[in-house]
This record gives C-alpha cells, sequence and structure tokens, in this order.
C-alpha cells in the first residue's frame, strides 16, 4: 500500500473508531452532559504513535457530535478542543522523543484543553445550571478517567506493537 492510501486509511479507521465509542458513550448517557466520560477520548494518546491521529481524532470528533446531537457551536469548539490535544499530545511525544515521561504526559493536552473549553460550551451553548469551575471540575474528571486513565492503558497495550500498527 502507498503511503498516501496508508495515511488516509489510518486517519479514516481513527475517525470511524472514534464515531463509533462515542455513540457507544452516549448510549450509556456518559457523552453529552455535565460529566462526560468518552471512550473516545482515550483515543487521544494516538498522536503519541503517528501524526496521521489528528486529523482522525479532529473529523471522528466532529461526525460523532453530529450523529449524538450536539449542537453546532458544540461540535465546533468539543472539535476543537480534541484538535488542540491531539496536536499537543504529538509535540510532546516528538519533543520528549517518545520516552517514559512523554509517555504519561502524552494525555495532559487533551485533559487540559478539553478542561478549558468545554465548561464554557456546557454553560453558554446549553445553559446548564452550575458555575464554570463547576464545569471545569467534572469535565475534567471526566477526561482524566477517559485520556489519563483509559488513553494510559490503550498507550500501554499499543507502544509494544507499535511499529506493526503505525
Amino acid at each position: 500500500m502507498n503511503k498516501t492510501a496508508k495515511t488516509i486509511t489510518q486517519g479514516a479507521a481513527i475517525a470511524a473508531i472514534y464515531v463509533v465509542l462515542t455513540i457507544l458513550a452516549n448510549a450509556l448517557g456518559l457523552a453529552n452532559h455535565v460529566i462526560q466520560v468518552r471512550f473516545s477520548e482515550a483515543l487521544t494518546i494516538l498522536p503519541y504513535f503517528t501524526p496521521v491521529a489528528i486529523p482522525g481524532l479532529f473529523v471522528g470528533c466532529i461526525i460523532a457530535n453530529i450523529v449524538t446531537g450536539c449542537m453546532p457551536l458544540d461540535t465546533v469548539f468539543g472539535s476543537m478542543a480534541t484538535l488542540l490535544g491531539a496536536l499537543g499530545t504529538y509535540l510532546i511525544s516528538n519533543k520528549l522523543n517518545h520516552n517514559k515521561t512523554a509517555q504519561y504526559l502524552a494525555p495532559v493536552p487533551p485533559i487540559i484543553a478539553n478542561t478549558l473549553i468545554v465548561p464554557f460550551v456546557l454553560a453558554y451553548v446549553y445553559k446548564f445550571e452550575g458555575s464554570i469551575p463547576y464545569f471545569m471540575l467534572t469535565v475534567g474528571i471526566g477526561e482524566i478517567i477517559s485520556c489519563g486513565i483509559l488513553g494510559l492503558i490503550l498507550l500501554k497495550a499499543l507502544y509494544p506493537r507499535r511499529e506493526h500498527i503505525f
């Protein structure tokens, strides 16, 4: 398979997996409320392995937000948070040359990006009851579970197989 086809295929596969995992979390009531534990956010560690994951995650988040009925501004700003987190993870992995520290820091950018952006969406787009600090706490907890715990488990599982997968 040529490099372009492989890149497009990997990006599309990541986007599709993101969408499916978000739909699953949504069916369980975990994807779109004050407390969000999107299983798909664990995939935000994938830019640690490959830059192809960045557009895949971004497109996957856009599609997932549309499919799960998010409002347009949520789709824009939520997807931007995922994009910024993915870019941060990629930059960390490259600056630290994929060392052990980079592995543990990989989930930090998506946790920070979502914790800073999504609370404003909850407050101003959906007009949920609560304060920005409260939403930062609830979104942050969900992101720590999704990216920090599930993402690190995924990273540790993929790391020994990285040459074969990416």
